[in-house]
C-alpha cells in the first residue's frame, strides 16, 4: 500500500504529461503531492522530514515552472533532492559524527553501527547516483525522454531497496514468537 501512496503522483504526472504537457502535468503532480502528503499525515497522524522536504520542493520547483512557463525547473527538482540527501546524509556522517538513518530509523531497526555505517554510505551513493543521471538526462535529452525516464527510472529505487533489503537481512534478529514466549513463562518446552 506504501509503495503505492509513494507512487502515484508520478503515475499522475506521467498521465497528465502524455495526455496534455509538461505543465498541465506540473500542476497534476503538485496537486498529487498535497493529497500524497495529506493521506500520509492521515494514516501515521506525522510527516517525515522527506515528504515535507519533497512537498517544499514540488510545489516550489513546480511553482517556478509554472509561473516562469520553463520546464527546466520542475526537470531540475530531483537532482537538487537528491544532492541535498547525498550531502545532508555525508555530513551527518563525516562532519557531525551521527548516522542520520540510525537516528531515524534506529526505533524500528536493531543493526549493528558497523552496518548502520555501510547502509548511511549505500545511501549517500545512491542518492548521488540519482542526482548526476536526473541531471545528465534533464541537460541531455528531451522532455518527452525525461517524463519516460521519471517513470521507467522507478527501477533505480526498487533495485535499491530490494538490494538494502538483502544486505540488513541477515543482521536483523528474528521477532519473538508470542506461543514461545507464553510456553517458556509456563515452564513448558517449546516445540
Amino acid at each position: 500500500m506504501k509503495i503505492l501512496i509513494d507512487f502515484f503522483p508520478i503515475l499522475l504526472f506521467f498521465g497528465a504529461y502524455k495526455l496534455y504537457d509538461i505543465y498541465i502535468g506540473t500542476g497534476v503532480l503538485m496537486a498529487a503531492t498535497i493529497a500524497q502528503v495529506a493521506l500520509i499525515y492521515a494514516i501515521d497522524k506525522r510527516l517525515q522530514t522527506m515528504h515535507k522536504i519533497t512537498l517544499v520542493l514540488v510545489l516550489g520547483f513546480g511553482a517556478l515552472t509554472l509561473g516562469l512557463h520553463d520546464e527546466r525547473f520542475i526537470k531540475w527538482k530531483p537532482t537538487v533532492l537528491y544532492a541535498g540527501m547525498a550531502l545532508g546524509l555525508a555530513y551527518a556522517v563525516w562532519i557531525a559524527r551521527k548516522n542520520f538513518l540510525k537516528i531515524l530509523l534506529g526505533g524500528q531497526l536493531e543493526l549493528p553501527d558497523s552496518v548502520w555505517y555501510r547502509l548511511n554510505m549505500a545511501w549517500v551513493l545512491y542518492s548521488a547516483f540519482m542526482a548526476a543521471i536526473n541531471a545528465y538526462v534533464a541537460h541531455y535529452y528531451s522532455t518527452e525522454d525525461w517524463v519516460n525516464f521519471k517513470l521507467w527510472g522507478y527501477v533505480f529505487p526498487l533495485v535499491f531497496i530490494i538490494g538494502q533489503g538483502i544486505f540488513i537481512a541477515p543482521h536483523l534478529k528474528a521477532p519473538a514468537n508470542a506461543d514461545d514466549a507464553h510456553n517458556e513463562s509456563k515452564g513448558g518446552p517449546t516445540p
